[in-house]
């Protein structure tokens, strides 16, 4: 089954100045919009740059946010509800995130609980899942990837707006990528894991994302794989080039 193509570029706390952030914007509108009518495209700016971007970006160029509030909205200081991420024109959110799990201790609970407020205000959601380095030296990348991954299927209202963004830790940010092989292993293991817990139409529907060190030069052989939907992209969506991943997954799909 063909599915089409995501792509997501997330800012994490970058850049450091609005003036960046309208630069950055701006180049993406490069992409042409023939292009942009074959896959999506998402910009996860930080929750105080959102509405700079969402201001310069072009019709096609979705936004998005990294996180939001288990809760709603409410005395809940520094907080950022679902419903607010959509008032100011976010259409998905990032859930999971390993840096949001380690470094700010987000549980399995917390995930499904974010998971049902985006939800239920309308928004899709991007969530992540990824083993560390020892983990899958271990043997234990499709045992992690389950036990991050299971306990949210059974609330997932809409397959066609919950997308999932396989990351090894080990490749975040680090210049070392997952081979094409290694990727499409993890994809396939992670679709056949929605298959037994779901179904075989929310496994073919679901479009799962590979995250870690993607650039350029290396993305044209990852989305050639039959399993690898598209990519969230961190250090590589900071620069003007990241219209070239773009360019070369609408490449693929023709």
């Amino acid at each position: 089954m063909k599915r089409r193509s995501i792509i997501g570029g997330n800012w994490k706390c970058n850049p450091e100045t609005l003036e960046t952030v309208q630069q950055l914007s701006t180049a993406f509108n490069e992409v042409e919009a023939p292009g942009l009518a074959k896959v999506d495209v998402i910009v996860f700016p930080s929750a105080i740059h959102v509405c700079a971007a969402r201001s310069i970006l072009k019709e096609g160029i979705a936004v998005g946010a990294q996180n939001v509030s288990v809760t709603d909205c409410g005395a809940f200081t520094g907080e950022l509800s679902a419903k607010m991420a959509r008032s100011v024109g976010c259409q998905w959110v990032l859930v999971g995130h390993s840096e949001r799990r380690a470094k700010f201790g987000e549980t399995f609970q917390d995930t499904v609980a974010k998971v049902g407020k985006i939800q239920e205000s309308g928004l899709g959601v991007v969530f992540c899942v990824g083993e560390l380095l020892e983990e899958r030296e271990a043997g234990r990348t499709i045992e992690v990837c389950a036990s991050q991954l299971s306990p949210v299927l059974p609330k997932v209202a809409n397959w066609q707006s919950f997308v999932i963004a396989y990351e090894p830790v080990w490749a975040i940010g680090t210049g070392v990528v997952a081979t094409k092989e290694q990727a499409q292993e993890a994809h396939q293991a992670i679709r056949e894991l929605v298959r037994e817990q779901v179904g075989e139409e929310a496994a073919n529907t679901v479009r799962i994302q590979y995250g870690g060190s993607v650039t350029p030069e290396n993305c044209a052989g990852l989305i050639q794989q039959p399993d690898i939907d598209g990519f969230l992209v961190g250090g590589a969506s900071l620069k003007p080039t990241f219209t070239k991943i773009i360019d070369n997954v609408v490449s693929c799909c023709e």
